[in-house]
């Protein structure tokens, strides 16, 4: 019996220039990082990097690929189709852009960002997950990663909730209020969507 291949994703966008130490936390154990845009600074990515390969595109913050990113990509990862595009939703639907582009990648998964609202959504074959808001936390929304797991080409997608506040690096004295913080981070993890 051959043993099923597992890769771990770690989704994020939308973190418009700050890099929350609590990501490094929650992408511990990845496999691999894909950003979806409105990254704002380079040092994310390079932050990102320190952690598993990344995959990145830039976003309207970004000024699309005046940041060196591409505005959508398409990459293989477990067996697996994946569409990268920051704007896929706007005013609660897929776009007209974001449609042609879906039904000519075909891809199986398309991670996006843009609306800083957690969504999975099926668009035709397609899954649709936007994990929300790395960056400050803005409307009412909650801050937010993502991590698809892929099991023999099979995709589960996971909400991970993170603090409303961007969390201060590690400084001695607050390791107690880390924990505290991240408890409180777990409990409200949002459910999985197979």
């Amino acid at each position: 019996m051959r043993a099923k291949a597992v890769r771990r994703i770690g989704v994020i966008a939308d973190t418009h220039g700050v890099f929350d130490p609590a990501i490094k936390r929650y992408f511990g154990g990845v496999d691999h990082i894909i950003h979806a845009g409105d990254i704002g600074s380079p040092a994310v990515i390079e932050q990102l990097q320190t952690i598993a390969p990344v995959t990145a595109v830039s976003g309207n913050v970004d000024r699309f690929e005046n940041s060196g990113f591409s505005r959508e990509t398409v990459m293989r990862c477990g067996g697996v189709r994946i569409g990268i595009r920051h704007i896929v939703y706007e005013k609660g639907a897929v776009t007209e852009e974001a449609k042609a582009w879906l039904e000519r990648e075909r891809p199986d998964l398309c991670i996006f960002g843009h609306s800083h609202k957690p969504t999975a959504a099926r668009y035709g074959r397609t899954l649709l997950f936007n994990p929300g808001s790395a960056g400050p936390r803005r409307f009412s929304l909650p801050r937010g990663l993502g991590i698809v797991t892929i099991v023999d080409r099979q995709l589960r997608t996971r909400f991970l909730r993170l603090a409303d506040r961007i969390e201060v690096p590690h400084r001695r004295g607050t390791a107690s209020a880390l924990r505290k913080g991240r408890r409180r981070a777990s409990r409200r993890a949002l459910p999985s969507v197979d």
